[in-house]
């Protein structure tokens, strides 16, 4: 019989093949009485029944541990083929493996704390200093319910506040004008997914990133939804924002309201979405301070002279 096998798309190819294509030519000697022809995604095996079968599983088993760990070697496979416990590397306050297998962390208290935060609310504020992991740790949190197919779409969005130059001016077409703007989330999707799948991701739309100003009039289910330097958002954008929510959906909201770039007397819709929410049951409150600042340790001299 033949069948034909597609790997989860969360599946890093690179990882699950192998250097040189290691880790199914293990799987394919360790199933002698099945011819595996494997590219991208498909698997394609013939053999007789049972021993397709078994082979199904062997991939089964080595797809979740990739998925789950980021990585697979020939030893890790014959391993789960045995059924002896693979000797994988933890870590506390794991929160998933990135490119490489690189273990994304929550690197302190409150990045913990919005952690847990997440299981139990549709609705986050994650409020602090430069260099806290507020948004890093969000994006971690919407890659991982991804790859845990607990949503079907990861959605990205900041305000294109102009400080100090006019888009307008600015040379390129809109999506150039913005994408300076967004630089700082493709940097964090890049060091959890692999730039292929993310660039299909892109493409297909499961990952979108935009400025807030183009999310009025959507419906956003079944997706995590990141606001990011919520601070330049004003109130009338963060109620538009705030109410696009749909089933099944979470919402991430950060900011740092010491960076408040918006013009004139205009109020911050972070800082009035706090005060208007805060003791909303579903809605978390995580505030981060100096003691969360996990960039070079200058930063946090920087921001408590600042403060002063």
């Amino acid at each position: 019989m033949e069948s034909v096998i597609t790997l989860n798309e969360a599946v890093d190819t690179k990882a699950f093949y192998g250097i040189n294509n290691a880790n199914i030519l293990c799987l394919t000697n360790q199933h002698p009485d099945v011819r595996v022809v494997a590219r991208g995604y498909t698997i394609k095996v013939t053999g007789a029944e049972n021993a397709v079968a078994r082979f199904i599983k062997a991939v089964e088993r080595c797809e979740q541990f990739c998925i789950k760990h980021g990585k697979l070697d020939v030893n890790t496979i014959l391993d789960l083929l045995h059924g002896a416990a693979p000797a994988t590397e933890t870590h506390d306050h794991l929160i998933l493996h990135g490119v490489g297998g690189k273990p994304i962390l929550a690197r302190s208290a409150n990045q913990q704390r919005l952690v847990n935060a997440f299981q139990t609310n549709d609705l986050l504020f994650a409020i602090g200093p430069a260099g806290s992991g507020k948004t890093y740790t969000a994006i971690a949190l919407a890659v991982k319910a991804l790859k845990n197919k607990e949503v079907k779409r990861i959605i990205l969005s900041r305000p294109a506040v102009e400080a100090g130059e006019k888009l307008g001016f600015l040379p390129g077409d809109m999506r150039e004008k913005v994408d300076p703007y967004l630089q700082p989330l493709y940097d964090a999707l890049q060091d959890m997914i692999p730039s292929t799948k993310l660039e299909e991701f892109l493409e297909r739309g499961v990952i979108q990133i935009a400025p807030l100003a183009f999310m009025r009039g959507r419906t956003l289910t079944d997706a995590v939804v990141i606001l990011d330097e919520a601070q330049n958002a004003t109130v009338l954008q963060m109620k538009m924002f705030l109410t696009l929510m749909g089933m099944g959906s979470k919402m991430i909201v950060t900011g740092d309201l010491t960076q408040i770039d918006l013009v004139g007397n205009q109020r911050s819709g972070l800082a009035d979405a706090m005060a208007r929410l805060e003791n909303i049951k579903g809605i978390e409150l995580v505030r981060f301070n100096e003691k969360d600042i996990v960039r070079h340790h200058l930063v946090t001299h920087i921001v408590n002279a600042y403060a002063k």
